[in-house]
């Protein structure tokens, strides 16, 4: 089967690989139909992540149709229409018991090489391997298009664990850091859950002119704190959510938020260590945490919201390619030319 490989640092390829089998009980195989290009994926590629090796599989947002079954699989069956989460759990342990998949001890994430637990095949390929099926699929309800499906299973998810982690209160002020995929779904999660403003920092002009069209406020970095100034009496916004994942963006942050405000980052990070602002953070008592999307407790109601209409993150995917046009959609969404593309095999 055709796949996109990753090569080396900054080299990817599509190439003919071996077909996936079943390797567990619980194991479902799935022919892809839909995959997503994910910022984390240009991590991933550069060769951020010390687990990716030459050889493996990229890729880790996809939806397909089930096309076998290990014994152990119960809810689904051969032609069901299915999304996945961007990561495996086991369902039963401590962990998934209290809704905290991502720690789960049998996590592995697709396409990641072993940085985030076992090596696992990535998804942008024409069958992909899920473990632990029960728990890392859902079926695909009517209401539910293919590209939203993908951006549920981790960007939406994403933008919607930085609310629900910081907390957000209706009529609260919101900054965003970052006006790419991530960020953009950050912003209208947090007008579906009622914040009074949105304000996206951004240098691209395309992407604050993105921002403003779908209801938030935008400034570029330099303009940023005058605008939220002005919002808030210079007293700075209550939630300040970092959707870059580097060290030079979490330390803005901390000059835009108001005293007892939060900041969460969901940036995806590489570095091992930052300086941290310490006796800002407890002079003004600062709370500051970091979230991963975990689509797999948040469907349900990322799916009611979907289906109902009253949030749309299909907005943001601007490009469909096949496998042929994979590395140009790569090499567009690092220089900022797309904002989220996705891979239909089958073109």
């Amino acid at each position: 089967m055709r796949a996109i490989v990753y090569q080396g640092p900054g080299t990817i390829a599509v190439q003919e690989v071996s077909l996936p089998q079943l390797e567990q009980p619980a194991d479902a195989l799935v022919r892809v139909e839909l995959a997503g290009i994910c910022g984390t994926d240009l991590h991933v590629i550069a060769g951020d992540f010390a687990g990716i090796r030459p050889g493996a599989i990229i890729g880790h947002e996809f939806v397909g149709e089930v096309i076998a079954v290990g014994g152990a699989v119960t809810r689904f069956r051969v032609g069901d229409r299915v999304m996945s989460s961007d990561f495996t759990a086991c369902g039963h342990c401590h962990w998934c018991n209290r809704g905290d998949h991502w720690e789960c001890h049998e996590r592995a994430f697709f396409g990641t090489g072993t940085s985030f637990g076992p090596a696992l095949q990535g998804a942008q390929a024409e069958i992909v391997r899920v473990p632990h099926a029960d728990t890392t699929l859902a079926l695909r309800p009517n209401g539910c298009s293919d590209e939203a499906a993908i951006l549920l299973g981790d960007n939406l998810a994403t933008g919607w664990a930085a609310i629900e982690r910081g907390a957000l209160l209706p009529g609260e002020i919101v900054a965003v850091i970052g006006g790419g995929s991530v960020g953009q779904l950050v912003s209208l999660s947090a007008q579906a859950a009622g914040a009074g403003a949105v304000v996206v920092i951004e240098p691209s002009e395309s992407r604050k002119a993105f921002a403003r069209a779908h209801g938030s406020l935008a400034a570029s970095p330099g303009e940023a704190r005058a605008l939220i100034d002005r919002l808030t009496e210079g007293e700075g916004v209550d939630l300040v959510i970092e959707a870059v994942g580097a060290a030079t963006t979490l330390s803005t942050a901390f000059d835009l938020v108001r005293k007892r405000g939060r900041i969460i980052s969901v940036g995806a990070h590489a570095s091992e260590s930052w300086s941290f602002p310490l006796a800002k953070s407890f002079a003004n008592e600062l709370t500051l945490g970091f979230a991963i999307g975990d689509s797999i407790r948040l469907r349900p109601r990322l799916l009611s919201l979907i289906t109902t209409g009253a949030l749309d993150p299909t907005v943001i995917v601007d490009r469909r390619v096949g496998f042929a046009g994979a590395a140009q959609a790569y090499a567009d969404l690092k220089l900022q030319k797309v904002m989220k593309a996705v891979i239909d095999p089958r073109i």
